[in-house]
């Protein structure tokens, strides 16, 4: 067994108290076969698929330490319980860096395949799963399975993006990225309402490695999605940090309201807006910056009261994505809901190997609401129908309530990841959304 915790939680807020921990050596033992478990990494999953209420979580933390790492290659070899955050301490200052980064680096490389991230720059890299090399998968009914894109079984595609239930990743090798600087010149454009957005995106990303666009979810009228494209590239050369950086600050407890909606969050996304210049304007930051900017404040998702938040994603083909965009935007404000952090970018044309890989050709919107109760369901099921009648995808690994009509929808060849699922493995998820809704 592991060291005890009371608890383990998913960042949304959805928590398993007094939770069964087995550490990884205990994977094949007749008591995991009998309950079932789940990988478990470092919880930055904002939903339920990270957790197994019914059964026990084995957690690979312990597991963290990088194999190998060839400084003339770039291929690095890692336990899959290694945070990003270390990897990239430890590559940085050999002028390396992942291909593919989430908003986050406090994430475990094993959860990084399983959940198949992926960043600001998926129009030219495409997913984390398009970089993994190989990966050794340990099953309940195989043992250990070394696993490669060329594999014929199927189970190097259902692990990348599968969610953890294919079996327990214990390593990976993966091909980093040279880089002149970990540092990212920065060019950040102003634009007045959605329209112009569409307008400026395509030649953002032709010309940058990075882009991303944050969006005022509450203002109407001419400037109504109004918001900040910002692009990014390494910088030539520069810094490679010698350590990771911390949290500045953290917050100490969860408010009995959360301060992000209302007064506050008009306030906010008035100040925000304007602290971009009028147009276009280019800065030198750190790749923390610019890439895990919440990371700089110690458990955030505190700020969204005592019930958690809702995080909903959706992919959009590219045909009709800004009448869909819009459509979801409007709704939001219908229901008088507001977004504290709206993202909205480019997924590229670059295919994933992975089955359940969330990201496909057209653009992704991020929202995040406070948990309300019924209202704040009743806006994502309306956020759920908009983005399935467009003929795209709601993200899993941001959910914990879509029903598994959506799901289905999503993602048509989810009975491939069941017939391959390692039959000790199951997650609250997948146990609402397929077992629950056959």
């Amino acid at each position: 067994m592991v060291k005890e915790m009371r608890q383990i939680a998913s960042w949304g807020g959805l928590s398993v108290k007094n939770p069964r921990l087995l550490a990884p050596d205990r994977y094949l033992t007749s008591e995991i076969r009998s309950e079932g478990a789940l990988p478990f990494g470092n919880g930055r999953s904002y939903g339920d698929s990270c957790l197994n209420a019914a059964g026990s979580a084995i957690t690979s933390q312990s597991a963290n330490r990088i194999l190998s790492f060839d400084k003339s290659s770039g291929l690095l070899e890692a336990e899959a319980g290694i945070l990003l955050s270390d990897i990239i301490a430890a590559v940085a200052p050999h002028g390396w860096f992942p291909v593919v980064v989430p908003g986050t680096q406090f994430v475990t490389l094993g959860g990084a395949i399983a959940n198949d991230i992926h960043g600001k720059n998926h129009h030219r890299r495409g997913t984390f799963g398009c970089h993994v090399v190989d990966l050794l998968l340990e099953r309940s009914d195989q043992g250990p399975v070394l696993l490669n894109p060329t594999e014929e079984s199927g189970l190097f595609d259902a692990t990348i993006g599968g969610m953890g239930l294919t079996g327990l990743i214990r390593k990976a090798t993966i091909q980093l990225m040279k880089v002149g600087s970990s540092s990212i010149n920065q060019v950040t454009t102003r634009f007045e309402s959605l329209e112009a957005y569409f307008e400026l995106v395509d030649d953002a990303d032709a010309q940058h490695e990075y882009a991303v666009a944050w969006i005022d979810s509450l203002v109407k009228g001419r400037h109504f999605g109004r918001g900040h494209l910002i692009a990014g590239d390494h910088a030539a050369e520069g810094e490679h940090p010698q350590r990771k950086p911390a949290p500045r600050l953290s917050i100490p407890l969860t408010p009995p309201i959360s301060p992000l909606q209302g007064p506050f969050l008009k306030l906010f996304n008035e100040s925000y807006f304007r602290s971009a210049p009028v147009g276009r304007s280019e800065q030198l930051v750190a790749f923390d910056k610019f890439f895990f900017p919440l990371d700089r404040v110690g458990r955030w998702n505190r700020l969204y009261g005592p019930r958690g938040l809702h995080q909903h994603q959706s992919a959009i083909p590219p045909d009709n994505a800004f009448e869909v965009i819009k459509s979801l935007l409007e709704c939001t404000q219908r229901n008088h809901h507001g977004s504290f952090l709206t993202v909205l970018k480019r997924f590229g044309s670059l295919p994933s190997p992975g089955i359940l890989s969330f990201p496909r050709p057209g653009f992704t919107l991020t929202l995040d609401f406070p948990d309300k109760g019924s209202v704040t369901h009743r806006l994502l099921e309306q956020l759920d129908a908009i983005t399935i009648q467009s003929g795209g995808a709601v993200n899993p690994y941001k959910d914990r309530r879509m029903s598994s009509v959506t799901f289905r929808a999503s993602f048509p060849s989810w009975q491939e990841i069941e017939k391959l699922r390692d039959p000790a493995l199951m997650s609250d998820f997948w146990r609402r959304t397929v077992l629950d809704g056959s």
